[in-house]
């Protein structure tokens, strides 16, 4: 194991600073802070450390209670089947992903060798996973307001949107369920990938009655799927105009 330069040490400790003052952190210790940031890679690279993986634990029941109690008030007659569709685009990985990004939680992470050189900062799943640990430490930290203060300036309005409509942010969702009642009928996506393994990109193209509605690309199938499902959605749901429509050669763009 090669020790860190007090140059390394230091430019990890000046990114903590930076994370703790876009949050807000309640408290002058960072060391819970760190924690969070502390992904599984890093700690098999530094014996002894402990990952987040207990503080992710934690921060998703206070994300999922937070979450659920801000619906809960703020619609006091929607049926609990769409309350609990709702919560869930609300605090499924890509959604949570993007208000990591908001506050630029991937400049944060503690990664090992492996985990950086593959993009980890970027991914999915560890950004995800890395704001249920934050959450969990500022719970911790500064108790249930901090953690409910953070949570819906991250995701109140987000809840709010995705209670307009059925199927919440879940494009997919919202886009079967429309095409099925004017169509009758379901979409069909076609997703390739391309670059290398550890830089893994996907393009996803959906068509409704052998019509290309929507292109979207991702880092993962799943979200590449989503991204050309709200396309689609914009499209056809919302009722954007025909110049909106992607072309085929878009959809062939960039695939190998």
């Amino acid at each position: 194991m090669v020790e860190a330069s007090s140059s390394q040490v230091n430019a990890r400790e000046t990114r903590l600073i930076d994370l703790a003052e876009r949050i807000g952190w309640p408290g002058a210790n960072l060391s819970l802070l760190e924690l969070s940031m502390s992904h599984r890679s890093w700690c098999s690279e530094v014996p002894g450390s402990e990952s987040n993986e207990r503080l992710e634990f934690l921060g998703d029941s206070v994300l999922g209670l937070v979450i659920t109690d801000y619906l809960f008030h703020l619609f006091p007659t929607m049926p609990e089947g769409e309350l609990a569709k709702v919560r869930a685009s609300v605090v499924s990985a890509p959604a949570l992903a993007k208000a990591a990004a908001q506050v630029s939680l991937g400049e944060a992470l503690l990664l090992g060798k492996g985990e950086e050189s593959s993009g980890g900062r970027l991914k999915e799943s560890i950004l995800a996973d890395a704001l249920e640990a934050l959450i969990g430490a500022l719970y911790l930290e500064g108790g249930w307001s901090a953690a409910q203060s953070f949570v819906l300036g991250l995701l109140a309005q987000k809840a709010r949107q995705a209670a307009k409509v059925p199927g919440g942010a879940d494009y997919k969702t919202r886009l079967q369920e429309f095409v099925t009642r004017r169509d009758d009928e379901v979409p069909r996506y076609e997703v390739q990938g391309f670059g290398p393994d550890h830089a893994r990109m996907f393009t996803a193209c959906v068509y409704v009655g052998g019509e290309l509605v929507g292109r979207g690309d991702g880092r993962s199938k799943k979200q590449a799927e989503q991204a050309a499902a709200q396309q689609a959605w914009g499209r056809l749901g919302a009722g954007e105009p025909e110049s909106s429509k992607p072309s085929k050669g878009e959809c062939d763009a960039g695939v190998a």
